[in-house]
């Protein structure tokens, strides 16, 4: 019998059953670790309601998960999922809840993930959408979330981020606008979003930035003539903002300097 103290923040949270009830450790299917040290109720117990006296269990015990993956508690399951042989997990790739799928999408080959991009939870998806091989993720374009798609901007291959400038999602847009090609970044030069126009105005060529001269937005112009040449540069030099014509001043002092190629 184990009669090492507990640790005095280990019962701050009643040691209950999953089901609500109390922990009944003879009934237990492993309660002979309980003897040898390898469990203790109010601290590592797979039968706790609280995941990390769970998650302590299988610190210890991780060759017991596979046993454990069609326990009635999710988070047991959803524990168990993180050391289980991977072999084990397809049954658990439709499982019922989304905490042991997310567990899933974390580990599971490519393969199985392709099956689960249409999981019915976000959280799922966005996870999906992390690890699927980009050569896959045009299967995720048109989801329904824009947390997803906005995870799918961030991984697209560059050739495809074109198809993704006209989402109704300001911050879609935003990542599509840090990374898409010219000239499909032209498309968003006049975007609503004015945090979107500010990225367009980091990347677009310098000859184009006219475009922002008469941008409702301070911050946009302020980005375009910082980078500005030409006549762009001029116009930006008679901004109605000082800050914009004192940053069009310095721009333009950078272009007169000696060592301006």
């Amino acid at each position: 019998m184990n009669d090492r103290p507990a640790h005095p923040t280990w019962h701050d949270i009643p040691a209950l059953d999953w089901r609500g009830g109390g922990l009944d450790c003879d009934a237990c299917r492993h309660a002979a670790l309980r003897h040898e040290c390898g469990c203790e109720p109010g601290r590592a117990c797979v039968q706790d309601a609280y995941a990390r006296r769970i998650e302590r269990f299988f610190q210890q015990h991780p060759a017991l998960s596979n046993e454990h993956l069609e326990h009635p508690y999710f988070e047991v399951r959803a524990i168990a999922a993180r050391r289980a042989d991977l072999f084990r997990l397809p049954a658990l790739v439709h499982d019922p809840d989304e905490t042991v799928r997310l567990q899933v999408a974390l580990r599971v080959p490519q393969r199985l993930l392709r099956a689960m991009v249409n999981d019915p939870h976000r959280e799922v998806r966005i996870r999906v959408a992390q690890r699927l091989d980009v050569e896959q993720l045009a299967a995720m374009l048109h989801d329904a979330d824009y947390q997803v798609r906005a995870t799918v901007a961030r991984r697209l291959p560059e050739a495809l981020l074109p198809l993704l400038t006209a989402d109704p999602d300001e911050g879609v847009r935003r990542e599509v606008a840090q990374r898409v090609p010219m000239p499909a970044l032209w498309r968003l030069v006049h975007d609503p979003s004015a945090e979107v126009r500010r990225h367009v105005a980091r990347r677009l060529p310098p000859p184009l930035l006219e475009t922002f001269v008469d941008d409702p937005d301070l911050l946009v112009r302020w980005e375009a003539a910082g980078r500005a040449q030409g006549p762009a540069l001029l116009r930006f030099s008679h901004d109605v903002e000082a800050d914009i014509r004192d940053r069009a001043a310095r721009r333009a002092a950078e272009r007169e300097a000696p060592h301006h190629g």
